[in-house]
């Protein structure tokens, strides 16, 4: 094969007048540039990491700084350095001429006050964005002390941040007291319990509050005192790390394409694009490039540390605990296709592959006609079953030979690309059956067919369209999101695509093929292999999926309400909830805390005292329309309340989840907080976000928006929601739930939250044409 020829340096034969080399001078060259390529990226990642240390100063500023001192010193015969700047004069009198002992001793003396505003500015920055009276702002107004605030907060900022310039700037997220965690874990119990349950847990908090509670609370203040965050790593670890079952279904979460446009047929075409797009999103990911995430009229910054393993990282199995290999660079790509495993170079001729190269590599994989190895086609099973089984095969089958060879190829991959060899896409004629069917392939496809370790997969359909199935324990669903955005508003507007429907450009004519991945799995490893697909394809089949638009309004009609449109739709879930189950349940919402260093989620205890009397009053028909918008108003408020308390590091379950960590760690045994960490959560909830609004117009292109994504039950007889609010007038609901369970049906449910929003809605008596 071309590939193997090119891969020879040089060859050499012995003869008599001594060893002949025969060079080849393309392998030679793709060496050089490869090393070129290296070198530049290792430079970059300096200048990056200088950049980053000295923000919110600059490079240039230190001149400003330099110059302007030594030229005060001299021109005012002042020094203001309150004597150094004499004593490092005199320290170099031994070494250098006098004119020259000035000018270094300048510098140095400049270079410590460059330092000395840096620390200023950087700790002054940090001490602004502790404040956060600004989400309390009423909607549309900014007072005069929030807007001194911002002016400020502008000034520390510095100009031309990039990705990570602010993270020595963000605030450590705080402890909260053990007393307050306690009100609000109770206030949240409430309307869930019977007077009696409420007076026994009232009785187990009072008594952890004084107990137990302080003491694990000082070892909780010392770590928040020493580590960057006190709750991340725990949460990194003992919520998805040390999971023994499945984290298909139960911790993976997708993405989809677009619900309306399909831009092109040809699936090769459609991944040469998305591929293109994301190598060059990791490319300005390496430079840091990305703009930081803001808050706030682009005043606030967002944590992102997240973005660091998007890329060439992997889960690797363990026996007790999985851990998370990330390699700093990666110039491949894994591509499964039919059974197959193939390397995919995404260099050549020390830069990256066009579009139509990458369509070009794509349509030899799929004109492949060789039969997967024994036990090759479902070996990604693996992955979606069982950990530890997983693991025992791993060190016992793959450790070591072509094995061993073909899965460092698969691990240490950018990402894992499945050419699907089925058609998904939102059929109009059939839109819940489509849209279901679609859902339902990106979340778990046939259990064998996506790598589930790797940070994310690119599945792109036989009938090309795509999306994404990411693992969740590398990062939270909104970074990847923010990639998805990139891709989705790269690959119609700036790549596009040729009337035939093929990439722009040229195929090239000596380009080497794919890497064919070799493998050699005994009879015993086909065995677990076998028994994992089995484990997985029983929770696959069990997962109802229901995804559908909701299309009636949108926020631009709910803001016409004077409502939060999220609380307005978390509201409406309540009610919807209700009235499919006649219950109120534990119900979670997925808050950030990236306002501080390493934060990731905080949960919004959606079920409130005021929520319920809201929904009860929805139930009785003797309620006045006035009196259900009065108690729809307190709902919303102390909803939003929640929410701001959640992103400010005031809530209530990451505080309680590292509590109990750290009983555990001290051998105590607390029932109370033993029977908090029990409470299953039947009603899970996420709000995807669109962050980069500016990349779609979605007033001259409404047809070009996402349809989210969404994630698998978390509980065996709940529901799993999440929705996306695009533009104006579009609401897009992913549900989940199991089959097995008999209080479940997502279907119904789906019908419920829209019949929900629309009561909801009417209560406000809109004229609906008027406002448009």
């Amino acid at each position: 094969m071309a590939e193997a020829h090119q891969a020879v340096a040089f060859q050499f034969t012995v003869t008599p007048d001594g060893i002949d080399l025969q060079l080849c001078h393309e392998a030679l060259r793709q060496i050089y540039l490869s090393g070129l390529h290296s070198w530049k990226k290792r430079f970059i990642r300096f200048k990056n990491g200088v950049m980053t240390g000295v923000y919110p100063g600059s490079p240039p500023g230190f001149m400003v700084v330099v110059v302007s001192y030594m030229s005060y010193n001299k021109y005012h015969k002042l020094d203001p350095s309150l004597g150094m700047f004499a004593k490092l004069t005199m320290a170099l009198t031994a070494y250098f001429a006098p004119d020259i002992q000035k000018i270094v001793g300048g510098v140095l003396v400049g270079t410590g006050l460059w330092i000395t505003i840096i620390f200023i500015m950087r700790n002054a920055l940090k001490c602004l964005l502790s404040w956060h009276g600004w989400m309390y702002s009423r909607h549309g107004s900014v007072s005069l002390g929030t807007r001194l605030w911002m002016l400020l907060v502008k000034v520390f900022s510095g100009r031309k941040p990039m990705l990570y310039s602010f993270q020595n700037s963000l605030p450590r997220l705080p402890v909260p007291p053990v007393k307050d965690t306690c009100r609000r874990y109770l206030e949240s119990a409430r309307p869930l319990m019977d007077d009696e349950q409420f007076e026994r847990m009232k009785g187990l908090a009072k008594d952890f509050e004084k107990n137990l509670g302080p003491r694990l609370q000082w070892y909780l203040k010392l770590k928040s005192w020493w580590a960057s965050n006190y709750v991340s790593d725990w949460w990194e670890e003992y919520i998805y790390l040390r999971g023994r079952g499945p984290i298909m279904v139960n911790s993976n979460y997708y993405a989809m394409d677009f619900l309306y446009v399909f831009p092109t047929s040809i699936q090769a075409a459609r991944a040469g694009n998305a591929i293109h797009a994301i190598m060059l999103y990791r490319r300005k990911l390496d430079r840091a490039q990305i703009k930081p995430i803001y808050l706030l009229a682009n005043k606030v910054p967002l944590c992102s540390a997240q973005w660091e393993r998007m890329f060439n990282t992997t889960r690797i199995p363990g026996l007790e605990t999985d851990t998370i290999q990330h390699m700093n660079e990666s110039k491949h790509i894994a591509v499964y296709h039919k059974g197959r495993f193939f390397k995919v170079w995404m260099f050549y001729d020390g830069r990256l592959l066009l579009p139509r190269e990458i369509e070009q590599q794509m349509e030899r994989i799929l004109a492949d006609k060789s039969e997967p190895m024994p036990g090759e086609e479902a070996l990604a099973a693996l992955t979606a079953g069982d950990r530890t089984p997983w693991a025992k095969a791993r060190d016992a089958y793959f450790s070591r030979g072509k094995n061993k060879q073909s899965l460092d190829a698969i691990e240490k991959a950018a990402f894992f690309v499945t050419l699907d060899d089925t058609e998904q896409r939102f059929v109009e004629k059939n839109p819940i059956k489509s849209l279901d069917s679609f859902a339902k392939s990106l979340l778990h496809g046939k259990c064998y067919d996506r790598w589930f370790d790797k940070s994310f997969n690119l599945i792109v359909f036989k009938n090309g369209t795509m999306g994404l199935n990411a693992e969740h324990s590398w990062a939270d669903a909104p970074i990847i999101g923010h990639l998805w955005e990139h891709v989705l508003s790269m690959d119609p507007f700036k790549l596009g695509y040729t009337e035939e429907g093929h990439c722009c450009g040229e195929p090239h004519p000596n380009l080497p093929g794919p890497q064919r991945l070799q493998w050699d799995i005994p009879a015993e490893c086909q065995d677990v292999i076998q028994s994992s697909l089995t484990i997985a394809r029983t929770l696959a089949d069990d997962v109802d999926c229901h995804s559908f638009p909701f299309n009636d309004f949108g926020k631009g009609l709910i803001k016409k309400c004077r409502t939060s449109p999220d609380a307005f739709i978390q509201i409406a879930l309540q009610l919807a909830h209700y009235r499919d189950k006649g219950k109120f349940c534990l119900t979670y919402e997925a808050s950030m805390t990236r306002l501080f260093r390493e934060g990731r989620t905080e949960t919004v205890r959606s079920c409130t005292m005021e929520t319920c009397t809201f929904v009860r009053s929805m139930i009785r028909d003797e309620t006045v329309r006035e009196e259900r918008l009065k108690l729809l108003k307190e709902a919303a408020e102390k909803h939003q309340n929640m929410y701001r308390l959640a992103m400010t590091g005031k809530g209530i379950d990451r505080h309680l989840f590292c509590l109990y960590v750290v009983s555990k760690y001290l051998g105590e045994d607390s029932p109370f907080l033993k029977e908090v960490l029990s409470e299953p959560w039947r009603l899970s909830t996420s709000q995807t976000p669109l962050q980069q609004v500016e990349l779609f117009d979605l007033v001259r292109h409404p047809e070009y928006v996402s349809s989210g994504g969404g994630f698998g039950p978390v509980a065996d007889d709940g529901y799993g929601v999440s929705y996306i609010i695009v533009g104006e007038n579009l609401i897009n609901f992913h549900i989940s739930s199991k089959h097995s369970s008999p209080e479940t049906d997502s279907h119904r449910f789906g019908g419920n939250i829209r019949q929900a929003m629309l009561d909801i809605l009417d209560l406000f008596q809109l004229d609906k044409k008027a406002i448009k």
